[in-house]
Order: C-alpha cells, then sequence, then structure tokens
C-alpha cells in the first residue's frame, strides 16, 4: 500500500486589497478593496528539524506579495475569478513545489449587513 506524499499548506488569511475590478461603469474606473485569503499546498520533506533551512519551505511573504504587488501591475480584471488565478499563476511559477493553490475573495464593496460576498478558487498543478 502507497502511503500518499507528505504535505505544509501555508496560509496568509484577511490581506486587504484595492484591485482594479468589475463590470459596470462604476465599478472600473477605481480601485474596489477585496479580502484576499490563500492557503497553498506544498511538497513537504520527510521531517523538519530544529535547524532546517527556509528553503525547505516556503516564505510566507510570496504569498502576500502574489495577492499585493504582483496584482498592482496586472491592470484591469473584469472577474475576481481572474484575480484568483493571476494569484495562482504566480505562486505556481514562483515554486514548483506548489501542488495547489485556494484563494478566497471577499468583495468588501457590496456587503450591506457585514456578509462575505465573493468566490473561492481552488488551482492544481497540472
Amino acid at each position: 500500500m502507497t502511503s500518499a506524499p507528505d504535505t505544509l499548506e501555508l496560509e496568509v488569511h484577511d490581506l486587504e486589497v484595492q484591485v482594479l475590478t468589475g463590470i459596470y461603469s462604476e465599478e472600473t474606473h477605481l480601485p474596489q478593496p477585496l479580502r484576499i485569503s490563500l492557503t497553498v499546498l506544498l511538497d513537504a520533506p520527510a521531517h523538519y528539524t530544529p535547524d532546517t533551512p527556509l528553503s525547505a519551505s516556503k516564505n510566507y511573504l510570496d504569498l502576500k506579495l502574489a495577492a499585493t504587488d504582483a496584482l498592482s501591475t496586472a491592470g484591469h480584471f473584469t472577474l475576481i475569478e481572474a484575480v484568483a488565478d493571476h494569484i495562482a499563476d504566480t505562486l505556481f511559477l514562483q515554486d514548483q513545489r506548489v501542488r495547489r493553490v485556494k484563494v478566497k475573495i471577499v468583495k468588501l464593496a457590496i456587503a450591506e449587513a457585514g456578509e462575505a460576498i465573493g468566490i473561492t478558487l481552488v488551482r492544481h498543478r497540472r
């Protein structure tokens, strides 16, 4: 019986980012506030020891930058699904160990009573 490979999930949650997104004219000229959360599944080594170097994992800041700096230069996104795909593509390109990226995006501007309205996209390395 073959055992499943060991994995590590890195998480960055509740980043508030201003992104040019939307389909309506009132949405397309100004950035909208989005709350973005990421979970990235990586291949993991057999064991972590007290002196295991960072290269055995992934820097959490890479996740944050994929949802902030990488978006700021990408231009306008019609759909927030495209925002999620851009983040996933960025993370897949950064590191071959990334197996899965889960991106949750909440559109803060459309909430009327504190509800979370948005999407969750899960992409697997192909």
